[in-house]
């Protein structure tokens, strides 16, 4: 019997949660361990890079794994096109990036990035050739098989930069970690992906979607520009060590977000295109994962947020202190970016993507605007400036999401205010309870402990509708039930 939307949809959201909960932990105890054992300079280094693979992975993909999600029916074709095509241009970007490597170190003032540079900007290459095989595993909601394939990448990749790191390599390690992270993916995808490209080179197929995913790339690209600028304008204007500081930063703030980005993310476009053309369903639909994404990314976003600072002394040392207010700051614009990630697959499934290009270009030229006007003022100003454009843009996609499917901002509101509040909350009686502890091995697991059970109890008294869903579906699986 056929799996019906919601049983597919649940199935899906399962399994990208094991699959970004499973990865995140383990890159969690794999970050404060190699936190312990480098400097923020390390950090910084491969830090500085970080724009030049964002753009060159979003060249590679060129929009054709969002285009292929949103096919009825791709074909051997259209897999072996967007092969071939990802596979050559990612052999034409390495090409330029290893020629372009002396030009960066010269730009930074560091030397030391000709050689690091040019193996960070290997894992592009690496990347390409695995971007048809991804295209095919999320178009078919292959959250299980990712999940396994996640794992392994992870421990091997975790295990090469642990020895490195302990070996006194630095930031050697980080980027030996990157490469060897994407080529054991490589192989996992070929592993569990039946379909395999043929020798023709047939870039046909493409010219049917190069409308739709030509814009999806240019606001890949953007997209990636914005998420990396502040450690691109760091890496100009302070010392390493502070743009170590501001990586560290960002890190813990991007896993922790893209636990609940990542989760949703895995199902939200392949489901919404799926209702595009009922738009009372796919309206309802959107809705739920809405209520699903505000009822994780408060209380976990604005938790860290609350708890930054004896996380940062408590798991990697009081080294990294600087980085703490950063933290705060990102996390906090952090508890709407899996909103707005919702928003963009919304037009992404209904074909907009020229919608989702003009509206992503706009919030960037505002958090670059609004970054360049913090810059005199220091790294905090910086930061907090680019986080609250984020955190406004939510607004600006709303309107946009009312005029595609007539989804009122008074629902939008119903839906995401009272996971806020009932976060803010929890989080403000924790403090109160807490003010005492001055211990960060005794304050972190306390507060979190709190925060946690405040926050169940929260919804179990208010009997909102989609913890009772979560808690019933996970009682469900226990017990074996299908």
């Amino acid at each position: 019997m056929a799996e019906t939307l919601k049983e597919k949809t649940t199935k899906g959201l399962f399994w990208g949660a094991v699959n970004t909960l499973s990865t995140q932990v383990l890159s969690l105890a794999l970050g404060i361990v190699l936190a312990r054992r480098l400097s923020p300079d390390d950090y910084g280094m491969v830090g500085m890079l970080a724009i030049f693979t964002a753009i060159a992975m979003s060249l590679q993909d060129s929009g054709f794994s969002s285009a292929i999600a949103n096919m009825k029916q791709p074909t051997h074709r259209d897999y072996n096109a967007v092969f071939w095509f990802s596979t050559l241009m990612s052999a034409v970007i390495y090409v330029l990036l290893f020629l372009s490597a002396p030009l960066i170190a010269d730009f930074f003032h560091q030397p030391a990035l000709v050689s690091v540079s040019r193996l960070v900007f290997a894992s592009c290459l690496m990347a390409g050739m695995g971007i048809a095989y991804s295209a095919y595993m999320f178009r078919n909601m292959m959250n299980r098989e990712k999940a396994v394939v996640n794992m392994a990448a992870l421990i091997v990749s975790g295990a090469t930069g642990l020895a490195l790191a302990y070996l006194d390599y630095g930031y050697w390690s980080l980027a030996w970690q990157q490469f060897v992270y994407i080529c054991v993916t490589n192989a996992g995808r070929l592993f569990y992906v039946r379909w395999r490209p043929s020798l023709q080179m047939d870039f046909s197929p493409l010219r049917q979607i190069i409308g739709f995913s030509s814009k999806i790339l240019v606001t890949n690209i953007l997209t990636q520009v914005n998420n990396n600028l502040l450690s691109f304008f760091f890496g100009k204007l302070f010392p390493v060590k502070q743009v170590g500081d501001y990586t560290q930063a960002a890190k813990w703030n991007t896993m922790a977000s893209s636990m609940i980005s990542g989760t949703i993310q895995q199902v939200a476009q392949p489901v919404l295109a799926s209702v595009s053309e009922e738009e009372n369903r796919q309206q309802n639909v959107f809705r739920k994962m809405l209520r699903f994404t505000a009822f994780l990314s408060m209380p976990a976003m604005l938790g860290l947020a609350f708890v930054a600072e004896e996380f940062i002394v408590l798991l990697i040392k009081d080294k990294w202190i600087d980085c703490v207010p950063l933290l705060r700051l990102l996390c906090i614009s952090g508890a709407f970016l899996p909103i707005q990630t919702l928003y963009q697959n919304l037009f992404i499934s209904n074909g907009r993507s020229d919608t989702y290009m003009w509206c992503t270009i706009a919030q960037i030229l505002a958090q670059a605007a609004v970054v360049w006007t913090c810059s005199a003022d220091g790294i905090q100003t910086m930061v907090a400036g680019y986080a609250a454009i984020l955190i406004i843009w939510v607004g600006v996609w709303q309107v946009l999401a009312r005029r595609l499917i007539g989804l009122s901002h008074l629902a939008v509101l119903k839906d995401i205010t009272p996971f806020l509040l009932s976060a803010v909350a929890c989080i403000g009686v924790a403090y109160w309870l807490t003010q005492g502890v001055e211990q960060p091995i005794v304050l972190l697991p306390l507060r979190i402990l709190i925060v946690a059970i405040l926050y169940v109890l929260t919804m179990k008294l208010a009997r909102v509708r989609i913890f009772s869903e979560c808690v019933e579906f996970f009682t469900a699986r226990l017990r074996h039930k299908p």
